[in-house]
């Protein structure tokens, strides 16, 4: 029986769905969003943060949260040994690591746009005082509401293919936090003058330049900060589909 790239998505759907972790993990990345954001909300005296900014001030944990639902969708059968039933299923092996991408990436990108839009709605009602209320019309807003769900789609894409190049949950999601939550903080550490260049083009400083309301000097553009983020997925990904390739799985 021929196994179409069609069948290889359905499958990979099959499994998604078929897990309780994914949906918890799922629900906890939109609820962490949520919630963060209408504390930020309801909360804060502004400080030069916008009600987008502060709606959208959970989009740190949420993108751990999204990125493990990444890890286990690619990690999950090396760990349980069902990636060799799969291999066998599909011996061309790439389709498997690019249905994975695509059904987690769209799952990312469903609940998290969900996620970001539900927050500014709730945030929006519960917001300070002190915070100027703003409008899905107002200008950046939508843009940024989007792009919080494009940016932590790729998150969760970026967690499959950390997943099966590293073929172990733990390892690929110490990497995940590593990369979203430690080097940024590392990156204060260096002289001013480097921090200050390479801080903008970090993996998660970069991507989440789309979901700021108004730019600031030393981040850069939102499309082009979401572009940067995309070409570190791409990287990472190309890395897992030559070891998928060339080793045994």
């Amino acid at each position: 029986m021929k196994i179409t790239p069609g069948g290889v998505v359905a499958a990979e759907w099959t499994k998604f769905s078929s897990l309780r972790s994914t949906w918890i993990t799922t629900g906890t990345s939109v609820v962490v969003l949520i919630a963060f954001g209408m504390i930020a909300s309801a909360s804060s005296a502004g400080d030069g943060m916008s009600a987008v900014d502060l709606a959208l001030s959970g989009s740190t944990l949420a993108a751990l949260a999204v990125g493990v639902l990444g890890v286990l969708l690619g990690a999950g059968e090396y760990t349980t040994g069902m990636i060799r039933a799969t291999l066998a299923a599909v011996p061309r092996r790439l389709p498997v690591l690019w249905s994975k991408s695509l059904v987690a990436g769209l799952a990312g990108l469903v609940a998290m746009t969900a996620g970001a839009f539900a927050a500014f709605a709730l945030g929006s009602a519960v917001l300070n005082d002190d915070v100027g209320g703003l409008s899905l019309g107002d200008d950046g807003v939508l843009r940024a509401l989007f792009g919080a769900g494009l940016y932590l789609g790729l998150i969760a894409v970026l967690g499959v293919a950390l997943g099966m190049l590293v073929r172990a949950s733990a390892g690929a999601i110490a990497i995940l936090a590593g990369l979203l939550l430690i080097v940024p903080g590392l990156a204060l550490l260096l002289p001013h003058s480097i921090s200050e260049a390479v801080t903008p083009y970090l993996p998660s400083n970069a991507g989440s330049a789309v979901m700021a309301l108004t730019p600031g000097d030393s981040t850069l553009a939102p499309w082009t900060g979401l572009a940067v983020f995309a070409g570190y997925v791409v990287i990472v990904l190309a890395a897992a589909a030559y070891r998928l390739k060339k080793t045994d799985a």
